[in-house]
């Protein structure tokens, strides 16, 4: 599979696509990082490990999968990942800002090549007007980049929504490792790590 393949296969976001895939996203991922040697670890708020649950779920995955964090708290993503405080205080911890700082944090505590992060509602509380049940940011970092994309999982209840959300993280995740620069019309946000 070459590289415009494997960026052709990750083209649903819709939760349809996602809801029906997990199996073979985590598949492509893992087959992607094992031929190229990468390794790859989580920090998942909202989705409460099912990014790791899914990537563990395949044979041989233990070539590439270093660690899995579950910082729910705002605490944790502090003490833990090294996501600065002041930062969750000025943007809130569901924001393309945490999301990125949680994605970089698990790369720099676990040595990982890339790090995925979700920081999102789940529902069915704690939505507001700005940042509504649904709202979900994923933050992918690899050892130059540091990628984030929102997600509006509005569709279903709170186990449909982190299920979506974590399909979807593993999407983008492969999405950002195969080239960034054809990825642009995905509305994807990044920075240069220095």
């Amino acid at each position: 599979m070459n590289d415009l393949d494997i960026i052709n296969s990750f083209y649903g976001w819709t939760y349809t696509q996602c809801i029906n895939s997990p199996e073979s996203t985590a598949k492509q991922l893992i087959d992607y990082l094992l031929e190229n040697k990468f390794t790859i670890a989580c920090a998942e708020s909202c989705t409460g490990g099912l990014v790791s649950h899914f990537l563990t779920h395949i044979p041989g995955v233990s070539e590439v999968f270093l660690e899995g964090v579950v910082s729910y708290s705002n605490h944790a993503k502090t003490s833990r990942l090294g996501v600065p405080s002041g930062l969750i205080k000025k943007y809130g911890a569901v924001s393309s800002e945490v999301a990125a700082a949680m994605a970089e944090g698990i790369c720099t505590t676990s040595g990982a090549d890339v790090g995925i992060a979700t920081t999102g509602i789940a529902g069915p509380g704690g939505g507001s007007e700005d940042k509504p049940v649904g709202t979900v940011w994923v933050g992918v970092c690899t050892k130059d980049k540091v990628f984030t994309k929102q997600l509006e999982a509005k569709e279903g209840e709170r186990a449909e929504i982190q299920f979506y959300s974590a399909v979807a993280a593993l999407r983008l995740a492969a999405i950002c490792l195969v080239n960034y620069p054809r990825i642009n019309h995905l509305g994807l946000q990044f920075k240069l790590l220095t």
